[in-house]
């Protein structure tokens, strides 16, 4: 299948979609070097520095790998990078259904036992959080470590209001779990945007004292997350079966 001519826009990441598919398709067996950049280039009419920049990007994907003096050799034709993400998201949705048990359950029990002090932790990590939002609300791109810092916060406040010794130890420890599956769904532009609408209902439910609404707040600020992950999931085990195919 011959290369298209690139177009005038993004031409680094159009010829680098073009070379990934044509690595998929097995245009270039693995083991076999790619055209050189001078006769990529004629193909797909743009500059060969274009095409040196697209081939690092593979290179750095795993796709392939060049060889001083020998040139550009195939490794996979399936890119790792994508199958990274889709253990990355697997994880994540691991991670999210352990939330979901431990979290909702320290909500319900939250609206039982909480005092004064634990509302109080809540609001101002909500609050702390907010100031690294954007101005449409989201976190802001260039301060999700510290959006993520305080979101952890605000729910280790939530089932420490629960105080049960063995649920604050156990949340405690699943902690650091927890921050980096959220710092890799804030990081994926598929996954859903947050409402922090979620958050305050979670806190208002405990504020009632009503256990079952709190432990409903829980489980629902959970899921629309966890069910955009299995979306995703989903959508690359269909794409690996039609690739396959």
């Amino acid at each position: 299948m011959a290369l298209r001519a690139a177009g005038r826009q993004s031409l680094v990441d159009t010829v680098v979609e073009q070379l990934r598919a044509q690595v998929g398709a097995g245009e270039w067996r693995v083991g076999e070097r790619i055209p050189t950049e001078h006769a990529l280039a004629e193909q797909l009419q743009v500059g060969r520095n274009t095409v040196r920049e697209a081939v690092r990007v593979l290179v750095h994907a795993g796709m392939l790998r060049s060889r001083q003096g020998e040139g550009t050799f195939v490794v996979s034709t399936a890119d790792p990078s994508e199958i990274m993400r889709g253990l990355r998201r697997a994880r994540v949705r691991d991670v999210l259904e352990l939330r979901i048990a431990l979290e909702a359950e320290g909500a319900r029990l939250a609206a039982l036992r909480h005092e004064p002090a634990d509302l109080d932790r809540m609001r101002a990590a909500l609050d702390a959080q907010a100031a690294f939002e954007d101005a449409e609300g989201q976190p802001d791109s260039t301060s999700l470590e510290l959006y993520a810092d305080h979101d952890v916060a605000f729910h280790r406040a939530v089932v420490e209001a629960a105080h049960n010794p063995a649920l604050t130890a156990t949340y405690a420890w699943f902690s650091d779990a927890v921050r980096e599956a959220l710092l890799a769904g804030l990081g994926d532009r598929e996954m859903p945007p947050t409402v922090h609408g979620d958050h305050h209902a979670v806190m208002d439910a405990i504020a009632s004292g009503d256990p079952e609404a709190a432990a409903h707040a829980a489980r629902a600020l959970l899921e629309r997350p966890k069910q955009a992950v299995e979306s995703l999931l989903t959508e690359s085990s269909v794409e690996s079966l039609l690739a396959e195919s």
